[in-house]
């Protein structure tokens, strides 16, 4: 089978499409990959910056989306199955995975390969900010940096569908407003300067959560920002520096700063996985939360596909096709 591989830590420019032994598959379900997520850890994962250290050489990605091939007796999919897939970090850049069946799931037809892709991981970790972490309520305001990448598009995607009246998108340039716009953004503002602009927008009562994946010095106009009992979530650090937080600013307004693991969390609790996919499978079905419209590499370009969560090129979801 075709795969990507990484057998070096020198960044994006050392990814590599080589042939490798498919897996047995013993126990596990069988998946034939159509298409596999690119998210920011496969670029940290590439120069060794990554929490989790996978031994070398190994194959990147955290989800993918195919057809079962085959599955052990009481699997939730049998073959044939359309099927998004959580590897949860690496393995899914190949054309044949094998998988607890757990961590496979059952694709609605309206959804493309490529969408379901770059569905799981992203549109997991977002439900799990906003309904578990963040007590989204109905009628509040959520705030998303980047909002023009992967966490921010989905964001955009599924806060209107979680209660939120009002979604408002942070991004860097002008032409990455436009993909938020398209994503379902009710407000679009610039980074430079975007706590006097929520302020004028909201009538300076602020937001009731901010969605932040970038970090750096956001962090405190982003505490500024929040309306009184408001909470900012961080779910990384896409912009390289971890800031730090004066909790003082915390009683000013009595808000909360929310810590957002969730694949922690879902290794932590048994089943989780499959309540989150519940939850948001007739979602998806019904196009109450619209799929997303990922930007789609051939095999051939996965290291220029990495290279974009690095150097924060990537509009949307990015997205390798694995299969044609």
């Amino acid at each position: 089978m075709r795969a990507v591989q990484i057998s070096r830590l020198d960044g994006p420019d050392a990814v590599e499409v080589v042939d490798l032994d498919e897996p047995d598959g013993a126990g596990a379900v069988v998946v034939e990959v159509h298409a596999a997520g690119v998210a920011f850890p496969d670029a940290l994962q590439s120069r060794g910056l990554y929490q989790h250290k996978a031994p070398l050489p190994f194959v990147p990605g955290a989800e993918a989306a195919g057809v079962v091939r085959s599955a052990p007796a009481g699997a939730p999919v049998q073959p044939g199955d359309r099927v998004a897939a959580l590897t949860l970090l690496t393995g899914g850049m190949a054309q044949v995975i094998a998988l607890p069946a757990e961590q496979v799931f059952p694709l609605p037809d309206t959804v493309s390969f490529e969408a379901g892709a770059g569905l799981l991981f992203n549109d997991l970790t977002v439900h799990f900010a906003l309904a578990e972490r963040g007590r989204l309520a109905a009628g509040q305001t959520v705030l998303v940096h980047g909002a023009a990448g992967g966490i921010g598009t989905s964001t955009l995607r599924l806060a209107p569908a979680l209660g939120a009246s009002r979604v408002i998108a942070v991004v860097s340039t002008e032409d990455k407003a436009e993909i938020a716009r398209a994503a379902g953004a009710t407000d679009v503002v610039l980074a430079d300067g975007f706590k006097d602009a929520v302020a004028e927008l909201t009538g300076g009562r602020g937001v009731d959560i901010v969605l932040d994946p970038v970090g750096g010095d956001r962090v405190t106009d982003s505490l500024r920002s929040l309306a009184p009992g408001g909470r900012l979530l961080v779910v990384g650090f896409t912009g390289g520096d971890i800031p730090t937080v004066k909790v003082n600013r915390l009683l000013l307004n009595n808000i909360d700063v929310v810590g957002v693991g969730w694949g922690a969390w879902a290794m932590a609790h048994p089943g989780y996985l499959a309540q989150q996919w519940a939850a948001l499978q007739p979602l998806l079905a019904s196009g109450a939360v619209p799929t997303p419209q990922p930007d789609v590499y051939p095999l051939e370009r996965a290291a220029d596909a990495i290279a974009a969560l690095e150097n924060r090129t990537a509009k949307g979801k990015v997205v390798l096709r694995l299969r044609d």
